[in-house]
């Protein structure tokens, strides 16, 4: 018997003792999806406009050598992070990401134009997420794409959000995986608007009318994003908290909770059981922002084992898609995945290893003295070496041991490229 699994029956002799049976935590992690996103691999750059300077409020800091700049690129990248990640997952594609050599606009894009991302997805066996790109595009320089009051630019964006629709059930029924497509929309006004119900109407008008077109439910999820403010829009947010949350409640379509896009002092993980007694199904956006909407890489800290705790304490996987929304290119690129989506997955695996139903017998008792007593004993607990065992057996690096794999990879690849 190895080191590590001589460990592993010592922790779960531990954990039984309080009531948690650390082999049935393994099996229900193995089931659970993280979409990977895969803006981290090239800093939101895309590939159908390739001069196209980012917008929307939208920034990448750092200039760490070797980012992707093909989409064959990004795909052997992506799957060299899948390869030190345990379990089986997803990968979210915006669609200026795009495999083709023709001209086409963000209107006219067709499923087959993802037709090799498909393929590949396929043979990797991953699923697909989709998101239109409603930003980095001259027809969002005004600052606005639905809810524009020019009619021409909020017609462009209505068809490029129904061919993303079009697109992802596509992929939904190609891959026999339902494909969850994030609409955000970095509508929004520098200074205090005069008229601050105009544009959401037309938002709202615009939305329905994305949302009028039949698409299989059994291959598409729709999810609103919201967000408190941007860069350069720091006054007024057409597609505000308020708004995404009322439109998906009012038009049963998937609300979008980022962990960045709320007051400093507000946490996603407090929104998550309440906005799931009004609205079918919730896609998160798993991030860390530094004093704003900074998307720096998710680290293992309260908010993200507060993220998970919701999630299995109440039972909310199953009305719950879990994404990443992070993109540091100060860092190495496959790194930021594999420190993000591992942190991840190990939060919903300490979640999983706490004797929820004697936790809540103590608070419905009344007795909080022993509820935060064991709380915080449970964070001694031998966690690592049942998150060691599962990374062993899933056949993926244990420890830090992936660090240099990459460093490997980094110099016979990445550093490679022009």
């Amino acid at each position: 018997m190895s080191n590590l699994s001589k460990a592993y029956e010592i922790a779960k002799e531990i954990y039984a003792e309080i009531g948690v049976d650390t082999d049935k935590a393994l099996e229900k992690l193995k089931k659970i999806k993280i979409s990977l996103n895969c803006w981290q691999g090239d800093d939101i750059n895309g590939f159908l406009f390739k001069d196209q300077s980012l917008s929307g409020g939208i920034q990448a800091t750092g200039d760490y050598p070797g980012k992707a700049r093909t989409p064959a690129q990004l795909r052997q990248d992506v799957e060299k992070a899948l390869s030190m990640i345990p379990g089986s997952h997803k990968l979210s594609l915006h669609a200026i990401y795009t495999d083709t050599d023709e001209k086409v606009d963000l209107d006219t894009l067709e499923p087959r134009h993802f037709d090799s991302w498909i393929q590949w997805a396929k043979e990797k066996g991953l699923g697909l997420d989709f998101n239109p790109t409603c930003f980095s595009h001259p027809m969002s320089d005004s600052g606005f794409t639905i809810s524009s009051a020019d009619p021409a630019v909020r017609e462009f964006w209505i068809q490029h959000c129904k061919a993303s629709r079009r697109i992802a059930e596509h992929m939904g029924k190609e891959l026999n995986e339902r494909c969850v497509t994030n609409f955000w929309f970095p509508d929004g006004y520098k200074d205090i608007p005069v008229d601050r119900v105009g544009p959401r109407l037309r938002m709202k008008t615009a939305l329905d009318e994305v949302f009028s077109e039949p698409i299989d439910p059994s291959y598409n999820l729709d999810a609103v994003e919201s967000k408190l403010f941007g860069i350069g829009k720091e006054s007024y947010t057409v597609g505000s908290n308020e708004f995404c949350l009322g439109y998906a409640a009012q038009n049963h379509v998937a609300l979008t909770l980022d962990a960045g896009h709320f007051h400093p002092t507000e946490v996603i993980s407090d929104k998550i059981p309440t906005v799931l007694l009004y609205v079918d199904e919730l896609l998160l956006h798993v991030s860390r922002p530094v004093r704003w909407d900074s998307d720096h890489v998710v680290i293992m800290d309260d908010e993200l084992a507060y993220i998970a705790q919701s999630l299995i304490r109440n039972d909310l996987l199953a009305r719950t898609n879990i994404g990443l929304d992070f993109f540091d290119a100060s860092i190495n690129r496959v790194a930021a995945w594999v420190i993000g989506t591992r942190n991840t997955i190990k939060a919903l695996l300490r979640a999983l290893l706490e004797p929820t139903e004697a936790l809540m017998k103590l608070e419905l008792e009344g007795d909080y003295t022993s509820r935060l007593a064991l709380l915080e004993e449970l964070k001694s607990y031998p966690f690592a070496a049942v998150w060691d065992y599962y990374c062993d057996t899933m056949g993926v690096p244990v420890r830090d041991s992936w660090l240099q794999e990459v460093k490997k990879y980094e110099r016979d690849v990445q550093f490679k490229r022009a």
